[in-house]
């Protein structure tokens, strides 16, 4: 199991593109960058892969809804270009209050949408033509974008409950999960992913389990750190259920916090369960 680390860009552009180049000089595996109210993702991985030469780029997650797969899989391909091959790129359906309330978009039937899009985003990304007349979307592209042969990059699905991880290991080349326990991805994610990949005849998905982390002596602070800076995932649907199926009552009790050998013990865990990397949220003090 490999460890990659997140990087939030809640910070000038030149800040968060020297943030992910500092995760591979850290020794890191992936730098993972999330989409939400501030810098466009692909853009930030794009100028960081002239910073950098071996770390992979991914996406955690991008929303699909504001995006047509067919745009979408033109700019991921243009930053796949541009970082040489290292884009790994995940995407998921956001959230209700998201779509609707922010965007103003439908979120009706959410699996459905996440289906038709990876059935027109997956060949387009692969150099081919793409016709799809769905339930919630519809693209026709009557010949491969002129991307020069870039290859398709590995595409994530962030997948929680059973319909989506199902769809996730019929369709895509794995998962990315967030806030879900060890207990969870061993019982739940894992079982349920792995065997709609192999019943499509896919091979082993990708599982990527990321959760808040913090090597520190002071465990009870931390916690209380965790609650608070991370509270709004106790109380957005889909992470709430991940947190009932582990008996946790909040992301501090499925975050990675203590000692460095309690760490380690936990990553054991994961890699046990099956998961193939885990994405630390890292938080704490500068020290920490």
């Amino acid at each position: 199991m490999e460890i990659g680390r997140m990087v939030w860009p809640s910070a000038r552009l030149g800040e968060v593109v020297a943030r992910v180049s500092q995760v591979e000089a850290d020794g890191f595996a992936a730098a993972w960058v999330p989409q939400i109210f501030g810098w466009d993702a692909l853009t930030v991985l794009a100028l960081a892969g002239e910073r950098t030469s071996s770390i992979r780029l991914g996406t955690a997650v991008l929303p699909t809804h504001p995006t047509h797969p067919l745009l979408l899989a033109a700019s991921a391909l243009t930053t796949q270009a541009a970082v040489g091959g290292r884009l790994q790129l995940g995407i998921g359906v956001s959230h209700r209050f998201i779509v609707e309330d922010v965007w103003g978009l439908s979120f009706e039937r959410p699996v459905q949408w996440a289906r038709d899009y990876l059935a027109a985003l997956v060949p387009t990304l692969n150099g081919g033509e793409t016709h799809v007349d769905g339930v919630r979307l519809r693209a026709e592209l009557p010949r491969p974008l002129d991307t020069f042969g870039t290859p398709s990059p590995p595409v994530l699905l962030a997948a929680l409950g059973p319909a989506m991880l199902r769809l996730a290991g019929e369709h895509a080349d794995g998962t990315v999960t967030l806030m879900t326990g060890v207990r969870t991805v061993a019982e739940h994610v894992v079982p349920t992913i792995r065997v709609a990949a192999a019943a499509a005849g896919r091979p082993a998905p990708r599982i990527v389990v990321g959760l808040p982390t913090c090597v520190t002596p002071d465990v009870d602070a931390a916690r209380r750190r965790c609650r608070e800076e991370f509270a709004a995932y106790s109380n957005t649907p889909s992470y709430r259920a991940m947190l009932d199926r582990e008996g946790a009552a909040d992301p501090a009790d499925v975050a990675l916090i203590g000692s460095r050998s309690d760490v380690l013990d936990r990553l054991d865990g994961l890699r046990e369960a099956g998961a193939t990397e885990y994405l630390a949220w890292i938080f704490g003090s500068e020290g920490e």
